[in-house]
């Protein structure tokens, strides 16, 4: 019998699309994060970066322990070196797609409450899931209106 021959790993960088995450320090409490989608092989229709989504301030730091949970999660350490005032890290398709979500949804909503669920409910989510909405929230003519939609699916309305 021909024994086979084991493949350790096996990568596909050009036939995936490439994310990225930016962290800019504005101050000592005052972060952003934003999530790129870089061109690729696996993307030919994109000629720069394109800017998926981004939170900063009171919104980010309501779910900050939940994404740096996600990174940690994925293998990415963030340090608080005061020298890196603009850093970038390389994210998984997964990873991506999901912060990317999560930001978009949560950046114009005020209720604790009602971040907490949708927070909660995009977590949940599957990959399938989120890429869905994401996409219908970046190529939709009315994207607004999509994803008020999935805010209203993810909070409780007898609250």
């Amino acid at each position: 019998m021909a024994q086979l021959e084991r493949i350790t790993q096996i990568e596909t960088p050009d036939s995936a699309p490439r994310f990225e995450l930016r962290v800019r320090r504005h101050g000592s409490a005052d972060t952003e994060f934003e999530i790129w989608q870089m061109p690729a092989v696996a993307t030919p229709r994109l000629t720069s970066a394109l800017r998926v989504a981004g939170l900063r301030g009171r919104n980010l730091e309501l779910v900050e322990h939940r994404v740096l949970k996600k990174l940690s999660q994925s293998g990415i350490k963030l340090g608080r070196n005061a020298d890196a005032r603009k850093r970038g890290y390389t994210l998984n398709e997964e990873l991506a797609l999901t912060l990317g979500l999560l930001f978009r949804t949560l950046a114009p909503m005020r209720s604790r409450n009602n971040m907490r669920a949708v927070a909660e409910g995009i977590e949940a989510m599957g990959c399938e899931e989120a890429a869905y909405w994401l996409g219908m929230a970046m190529h939709r003519k009315h994207p607004r209106r999509v994803l008020m939609a999935l805010r209203f699916l993810l909070t409780d309305p007898r609250r």
